[in-house]
């Protein structure tokens, strides 16, 4: 079996890469059967050299190549037919501005294997760039603030060599007075964000004490669903029932508005669950948040400041509540906006490495067991034969429209 690493092709240019130089070279170790060319890559954040003095191939036609690995959609005019490919194609939930590509994938034969969709037996994601959105939203939030404040500058992330240089910049963080943060989310993207909380020393508090206690110091709150949420009906608060069933939920997120600093998005959100504040909660003099770093970054959903995406390159804006509209970063009475939604990109090395263990240790192993838990069938959209494959029938409408 031979492996192809492709050059990431989409616009803006993406640094990240699937496989580092290193991670390549493990595989070779582990499975002697194995070959792996690499396309050379002039913006990858690992340099073409790093790989060849590993003993790497350096090829830039990738046609003899059995499975094709890259990280964003590939573009059309790269795509080589009769090929296994696995990337994120965003397609799963019907996006419009992917259609084309699924469409010339089934023309080419192409079997599509969706990072997305690469689940274990429980039904849980394997694989993803979620920590490393979690990490640099959270510095970003913090970044954000000194920048609003004028009490310390912060280097952005992606002028950093790395995590290591990144997390020495919080060594400058310094409030005028005990900060309080709170947060929504756990998983991957909760986890990130918790490990900038601890590099800073911020306590976890529960929230209760996030309501109710004084601190003389900063700390910070993870809430669960059943802290923000609430049954419309006041019946008690059941998780396995909110999943099934949220349009029967509101809000309960004011109380912690009234006494947050900082709020950091990390949650993933259904357009049927309700939002989480709404722009007249906004409006409210009892809301006291500053700063919203919204990694999950649902534009004009759940979240009401996050009107529009930023980019790394202009990463903040400011929202003003009274007009609901988007005004400059630092303007008198506006909540400060972070709402960069390819936030790993700001440290494609370390995002690069972290992705590449996890596709190491959940994902390239069933390529050589003859997928016996069938990881690989199930999060394969298409097949060889120019076919939507039975989990993805209901695509069908999609790419015949």
């Amino acid at each position: 079996m031979k492996f192809g690493i492709i050059r990431e092709g989409k616009n803006p240019p993406d640094k990240r890469v699937a496989l580092s130089p290193s991670q390549c070279k493990e595989l070779l170790d582990v499975y002697p059967e194995l070959e792996i060319a690499v396309q050379p890559s002039p913006i990858r954040a690992f340099k073409d050299q790093e790989y060849s003095d590993l003993g790497l191939t350096m090829q830039e036609d990738l046609s003899d190549c059995d499975v094709i690995i890259g990280v964003k959609e590939v573009p059309l005019d790269m795509l080589i037919s009769n090929k296994t490919y696995l990337f994120f194609s965003h397609t799963y939930k019907l996006q419009p501005y992917n259609k084309t590509l699924l469409q010339t994938i089934l023309k080419k034969k192409i079997r599509l294997v969706d990072y997305e969709m690469l689940k274990n037996k429980e039904g849980v994601r394997i694989l993803g760039f979620g920590k490393y959105a979690g990490i640099v939203g959270a510095y970003n939030a913090f970044r954000a603030w000194g920048e609003m404040t004028g009490e310390f500058f912060l280097k952005a992330a992606h002028e950093c060599e790395d995590r290591v240089e990144m997390e020495g910049e919080l060594k400058k963080v310094q409030f005028s007075k005990p900060g309080k943060i709170v947060m929504t989310g756990s998983g991957r993207v909760g986890s990130g964000a918790e490990e900038m909380m601890n590099v800073l020393g911020f306590p976890k508090v529960s929230a209760q004490d996030f309501l109710n206690a004084k601190f003389d110091h900063s700390v910070y709150c993870q809430l669960e669903v059943s802290d923000y949420f609430k049954r419309g009906d006041s019946k008690p608060f059941t998780n396995e029932d909110f999943y099934k069933n949220s349009e029967g939920y509101e809000s309960d997120f004011m109380k912690f508005t009234e006494k947050a600093d900082i709020y950091i998005p990390c949650h993933f959100w259904s357009e049927k669950s309700p939002f989480i504040f709404t722009r007249e909660d906004a409006k409210s003099e009892n809301f006291n948040i500053r700063l919203v770093s919204d990694i999950s970054c649902d534009i004009d959903g759940p979240v009401a400041s996050t009107l529009s995406p930023s980019t790394i390159a202009d990463p903040f804006y400011g929202y003003d509540p009274i007009s609901e509209k988007m005004v400059a970063f630092g303007s008198p009475n506006s909540i400060g906006v972070s709402a960069v939604d390819n936030l790993p990109c700001e440290l494609p090395k370390d995002a690069s490495q972290d992705f590449g263990n996890e596709l190491i240790k959940n994902v390239i192993p069933h390529f050589f067991n003859g997928d016996q838990d069938q990881i690989l069938e199930k999060a394969s959209e298409t097949d060889l034969s120019g076919n939507l494959t039975s989990y993805f029938s209901y695509l069908k409408e999609y790419v015949e429209g």
